[in-house]
């Protein structure tokens, strides 16, 4: 544990997901592949698209709805909708009104995803970490993706969990942070987050008023490595590290 700033009284953390508590990158690699076996069974035009043809939906409708950019869910369902319509680029749409076999047709290709992304355990000293703190401070959630929660079997650490959204802009954005804040009635200088990005997690925190620890298990804690602006108030070894504020 490195400390680079004093730290205040802790009443509350909030914790980032993906990339913080579990690796992200291998679990979404294996649910797109789930999502393209699932397309190439049911959906042969689809399935004939290429990478760049789904990036190029992506694209479109981010470039189309900003707000989808902080909404990974309804992104998707947005670029899936066109790719099972035969629709292009230039004629997508992201106010999504689909019934009957289209709509349906959708959500089975979402559910796979979905089921897929969030299917996964925990390491035991990552639940070891959340439980301790949990027992003694309230958790938020702040997530930028859409992982089930429940599914994992991590949503009774905390009171809630915030995802980013159409109407809730993602990190950095401070709006996450300042509703965590008001659910807990905490004021954010006695708040600190737990995350591994530093623009989305560190920077954001503090420009919300937090404190931020970093942590990061998917890749060394090397701050030479990071896009470092703002530094955090201590960055961690290990998660268990947290029992130190308690």
């Amino acid at each position: 544990m490195q400390f680079f700033r004093s730290i205040n009284k802790i009443e509350a953390m909030t914790f980032d997901l993906d990339d913080t508590l579990y690796n992200n990158e291998p679990i979404i690699r294996r649910a797109e592949e789930a999502l393209q076996a699932h397309i190439a069974k049911h959906h042969k035009s689809a399935a004939a698209l290429s990478a760049n043809d789904w990036l190029a939906l992506k694209q479109a409708a981010i470039k189309k709805d900003l707000r989808l950019a902080s909404d990974m869910g309804q992104l998707r369902r947005v670029v899936l909708t066109a790719a099972l319509s035969n629709t292009t680029p230039e004629k997508l749409k992201t106010d999504l009104t689909n019934s009957g076999e289209l709509s349906d047709a959708v959500e089975a290709c979402f559910n796979c995803f979905y089921d897929a992304r969030s299917n996964f355990e925990l390491a035991d000293d990552v639940h070891e970490a959340l439980e301790a703190v949990s027992s003694k401070l309230p958790l938020v959630g702040i997530t930028n993706g859409n992982v089930n929660a429940q599914k994992v079997g991590i949503d009774g650490y905390f009171e809630t969990i915030f995802h980013a959204s159409k109407s809730r802009p993602m990190k950095p954005a401070r709006d996450m942070f300042d509703e965590a804040a008001a659910l807990l009635h905490i004021a954010p200088k006695h708040i600190l987050h737990v995350g591994d990005n530093i623009i989305k997690d560190v920077q954001g925190a503090v420009n919300a008023g937090y404190q931020a620890a970093w942590f990061a298990c998917n890749r060394p804690m090397k701050l030479a490595n990071e896009p470092v602006s703002v530094l955090p108030h201590v960055a961690l070894d290990n998660l268990n590290e947290l029992t130190h504020f308690l």
